[in-house]
């Protein structure tokens, strides 16, 4: 008889939890509106960057063709270096051991990104067999061309209803 009791009791307390519980999840949903503003920063650096190419290792079946391919290649190594600045590097590494001896070390960089808004200051040849292309990006610029394609946005104010 008792045991009966005790089992109600259990089938009580389980009834009363569950109800409690339904209820309770019930009080958690409320309206409400979100007011957005958007932010904007309060100084914007210029980034520059300087890539550099060997002329005489390039492709090419002349001198000239040479130079053109030494130019697009500084000036790529430029728009790599800006990258490595706005987005930084992923370094790779690893290492293997035997007998307690390192056998071999491997370490590898990678960059990737958009850049948007650089401008080319100075392409030069240095020397007689190096080329220089000198790159500014200003965030000014950058973070115009940030609002015309995305509205940056933070909390304004909440209304609850």
């Amino acid at each position: 008889m008792w045991l009966n009791g005790l089992k109600n009791s259990k089938l009580l307390l389980r009834s009363s939890m569950f109800g409690l519980a339904i209820s309770l999840s019930g009080c958690g949903i409320i309206d409400k509106h979100v007011e957005w503003e958007t932010v904007e920063p309060e100084t914007y650096p210029v980034l520059k960057a300087v890539g550099y190419a060997p002329i005489s290792s390039q492709k090419g079946e002349s001198d000239s063709m040479k130079l053109i391919m030494a130019m697009k290649a500084s000036k790529l190594d430029a728009y790599r270096e800006l990258t490595e600045q706005v987005y930084g590097q992923k370094i790779e590494g690893s290492q293997s051991v035997s007998r307690l001896v390192v056998d071999s070390e491997t370490l590898r960089a990678s960059v990737e990104g958009v850049i948007r808004g650089a401008e080319v200051v100075k392409t030069y040849p240095v020397g007689e067999d190096t080329y220089v292309t000198e790159l500014s990006l200003d965030m000014q610029q950058v973070y115009d061309i940030y609002l015309s394609t995305t509205k940056p946005r933070r909390v304004k104010d909440v209304k609850y209803y």
